[in-house]
C-alpha cells in the first residue's frame, strides 16, 4: 500500500536517516553488552533499515532480508557448553556408577541372607532327620503301647462281661436263697 502526502513524506524521511529513527543492526550486541539482553534475544533477528526500493513505484519500501546479530566468541560458548556437557555426563555416569555399586552391596547382602537361610534349613533339616530316626527308633514301642491298650480294651471288655455275668449269678443266687 502506498502512502499518499504528509505519510509519504515521513516515511521518505525515515527511511532515508537510519541512524536518526531506528535501532542500530548490532542493537542486540549493544544491549548484550550493557547486560540486558537474555538469551533469547541471542537468537531474535533483527529487521534490517528501511530501504526505497530502486524501481519507481511511487514510494513503495521494503525491507531487506532478517540479519542474526553476530554471536559474541562462539568459540568460547562451545567451550563453555562442551564443559557443562562433560560435568553433566560426569554427574549422569557418577550416578550411574553408584547405582551399581548399591545394587552389587544389595546382592551381596541377599546372599548372604540366602546362606543364612541355607545353613538354617540344613540345620532343620538335620534335625527333623534325627527326630525321624528316633521316631523310627521308638516304633516298636509304640506299636507294643497300641497292643497293650488294645489288650487292655479286650480285659475290660471281659471284666464287664464277667461283671454282668456275676451280677447275673448272685440274682439266680438270691431267688434260690428265696425258695
Amino acid at each position: 500500500m502506498a502512502a499518499i502526502g504528509d505519510d509519504a513524506a515521513a516515511m521518505d524521511s525515515i527511511s532515508r536517516s537510519p541512524g536518526a529513527h531506528s535501532a542500530p543492526p548490532n542493537a542486540a550486541a549493544d544491549l548484550m553488552s550493557h547486560g540486558e539482553g537474555t538469551e533469547d534475544s541471542k537468537e531474535a533477528p533483527v529487521l534490517a533499515v528501511k530501504k526505497p526500493n530502486s524501481n519507481s513505484d511511487g514510494g513503495v519500501e521494503t525491507a531487506e532480508e532478517a540479519v542474526e546479530p553476530a554471536e559474541p566468541d562462539i568459540n568460547a560458548l562451545c567451550t563453555d557448553m562442551f564443559e557443562k556437557m562433560a560435568v553433566f555426563l560426569q554427574g549422569e555416569l557418577t550416578a550411574t556408577c553408584e547405582d551399581y555399586r548399591l545394587l552389587e552391596n544389595m546382592n551381596k547382602l541377599t546372599s548372604l541372607k540366602y546362606m543364612e537361610m541355607k545353613d538354617i534349613s540344613i540345620n532343620i533339616s538335620r534335625n527333623l532327620q534325627d527326630l525321624n530316626n528316633k521316631y523310627a527308633s521308638l516304633q516298636p514301642y509304640l506299636d507294643q503301647i497300641n497292643q497293650i491298650e488294645e489288650q487292655v480294651s479286650s480285659l475290660e471288655q471281659a471284666a464287664y462281661k464277667l461283671d454282668a455275668y456275676s451280677k447275673k449269678l448272685e440274682a439266680r443266687f438270691k431267688k434260690l436263697e428265696k425258695r
